[in-house]
């Protein structure tokens, strides 16, 4: 296995120590290669907690892509080590790991969406109360038909068991650089954080369930121990033990 290309860009940082403050121009952004990293605000000298970067989770990205004063603070949460990255870096860093290539995609699309969502609010604000609870009770009901009851994934460690309510059902972990939580969260399961963010899907169609790994997910996705391709849908019945990375979960259908 080939030498990491980024390993020369490796800063270690002790437990309390800044990484950097709000309002300072920065050229660089970085990956967590271990530790934790605590992004936060203050506010009238209270510090308010924006999220906390563990492994494999980057941030600071904005300083590359515009150019913009930092608009959090970032500290150390224990000795860490931190891959700094700068813009001559930057497409090193992206050929390299596909999977942050993605998720910066995917955040800058939820950013993107987020700023329609408030144009598209302040546009709608004089609606009357009555309409909006309209809007919501129509939310509700359309979120009643993908109930699929019955059906869940038991994890083989301690049984602790995931409802498959949903027709498509995202497995992962809570990512803090996008601020999305899969349907299913095995953080607490992956004591090695060999789960990807966006890792796999559970389908649902009339003919049955399938398993499909999402693209850029890494450490695999097994089916009674046969790893699948990404993409590629394998279906799926009750009794068969799934691979999330290293995690074990039974998938139950009675």
């Amino acid at each position: 296995m080939g030498k990491n290309p980024l390993q020369s860009f490796v800063v270690k940082y002790a437990g309390g120590q800044s990484v950097f403050h709000e309002g300072d121009v920065g050229a660089t952004m970085y990956i967590v290669q271990s530790g934790r990293v605590c992004l936060f605000r203050e506010l009238d000298g209270a510090r308010t907690v924006l999220g906390e970067m563990q492994k494999g989770d980057f941030f600071g990205e904005m300083s590359i892509l515009e150019g913009l004063p930092r608009s959090t603070s970032a500290e150390a949460s224990e000795n860490s080590e931190l891959i700094e990255i700068n813009s001559s870096t930057f497409d090193k860093m992206i050929r390299g790991n596909i999977e942050i290539a993605i998720r910066m995609l995917r955040k800058l699309s939820i950013r993107l969406r987020e700023s329609e969502r408030k144009l598209t609010e302040n546009a709608a604000a004089q609606v009357s109360a009555a309409a909006q609870s309209a809007v919501n009770a129509g939310a509700v009901n359309r979120g009643a038909s993908d109930e699929v009851d019955g059906v869940r994934l038991e994890a083989a460690e301690n049984g602790v068991c995931f409802a498959l309510d949903r027709v498509e059902t995202l497995i992962g972990r809570y990512d803090p650089v996008t601020e999305q939580s899969p349907d299913i969260d095995l953080t607490d399961l992956d004591l090695k954080r060999s789960v990807s963010r966006r890792h796999a899907r559970v389908l649902k169609s009339e003919t049955g369930y399938t398993l499909v790994e999402e693209v850029g997910a890494l450490n695999g996705t097994f089916v009674n121990g046969t790893k699948i391709g990404a993409g590629q849908p394998h279906p799926i019945v009750d009794g068969d033990e799934i691979g999330i990375g290293v995690v074990k979960i039974i998938f139950r259908q009675s």
